[in-house]
């Protein structure tokens, strides 16, 4: 389920545009594919997704796979509300495969059955390692957020792999990207599946690490206590799921939740509210079980207040840093924020 919403063009972009430069894609590039854009929906010249897919369709037609699958990503962006963003990112995924051959480190594409309501659900994962032999390292679980899912935290994946010597196992959280799972209180059950089967790929030891939304799962685990540490990047945890917080949301934010969320139209402020419900963590923030975490944010993040990365501040075994400058998870200052964390996993697994 999904909808199509009000959201204005330009200011959808040059919110993003630091992070999708902090991915990889020339400024220039986005620059010029967006100039030419003047609605998010439309699937014709002057659309968001018609005019970024045809940047992406350049890269990979130079042969520069990795680029377009960069670029397919800011073209299904922000939420798969229509069969062209669809495709987008169907072909985001098919250029991610192409480039892998010169990825830094081994890679490998799974589809997993993570058991889930008396069954099984297919989560597809993406598995990054220093070597192909993945058996005596340990495992990182990574997600994004509502609208970054695994592809576009490559970079992410890479450092961790490389620099903290674990495997990456990349997958879209219940409610995103390719995850068909549903966003509300069973999608710990899928979190924990993913657990499991980190803890039997490597040695044993289990990171989660979360980027947005994505981080107030992993921010969840940490705090179970269910994982050996945890890294929450921009992670909503109490303060933002406020009526006051949703009703002042920027950049269509309200509305890309309520796609993760599934809803088929606009939801009302109090169905939006019961449906995060089960992703509010005072409780877990009360209680004194939390596995070492460390926890990150951009002091001027419009989305995510303050008091959700300061409420971690003076926890046990636990490291906190308000990156003053920039936004929501830091975007503009990723390349430092993404060797804090890589540094931060070196040593919690030395």
């Amino acid at each position: 389920m999904s909808y199509e919403f009000p959201v204005d063009a330009a200011a959808l972009y040059g919110e993003r545009r630091p992070q999708f430069i902090n991915q990889g894609l020339p400024a220039a590039d986005l620059d010029e594919a967006m100039s030419r854009v003047t609605d998010v929906w439309s699937d014709r010249p002057g659309g968001w997704t018609y005019e970024f897919s045809a940047l992406a369709a350049r890269y990979a037609e130079a042969g520069e796979h990795y680029q377009s699958a960069l670029a397919y990503g800011v073209a299904r962006f922000p939420t798969l509300a229509d069969e062209a963003k669809r495709e987008a990112m169907t072909r985001q995924i098919e250029q991610y495969v192409k480039a892998a051959p010169t990825f830094p480190v081994a890679f490998e594409r799974r589809v997993l059955d993570i058991p889930y309501l008396g069954g099984t659900t297919p989560v597809p994962v993406h598995i990054l390692s220093a070597t192909a032999d993945p058996s005596a390292r340990p495992v990182v679980i990574l997600s994004g957020g509502l609208d970054s899912w695994k592809v576009d935290l490559h970079v992410l994946a890479v450092a961790f792999a490389r620099t903290a010597d674990v495997t990456v196992v990349a997958f879209d959280h219940p409610g995103t990207g390719e995850t068909s799972a549903r966003l509300d209180e069973h999608a710990v059950d899928v979190i924990d599946g993913l657990i499991a089967v980190a803890r039997a790929l490597g040695d044993g030891r289990v990171a989660h690490a979360g980027f947005s939304f994505g981080a107030n799962l992993s921010g969840a685990s940490g705090l179970r206590g269910v994982v050996d540490a945890a890294i929450d990047l921009g992670g909503p945890m109490v303060g933002s799921f406020t009526p006051a917080n949703f009703e002042h949301l920027m950049f269509g934010m309200r509305d890309i939740a309520g796609n993760a969320f599934g809803f088929d139209a606009i939801p009302t402020l109090d169905e939006l509210m019961a449906a995060v419900r089960p992703f509010e963590r005072s409780d877990l923030l009360s209680r004194d079980e939390n596995c070492p975490m460390l926890v990150v944010n951009g002091a001027d993040d419009v989305h995510v207040v303050q008091a959700d990365t300061l409420v971690f501040e003076g926890r046990r075994d636990t490291e906190v840093h308000l990156i003053p400058g920039t936004g929501h998870c830091a975007a503009s200052k990723l390349p430092e924020v993404v060797d804090l964390m890589a540094e931060w996993l070196r040593a919690r697994f030395a």
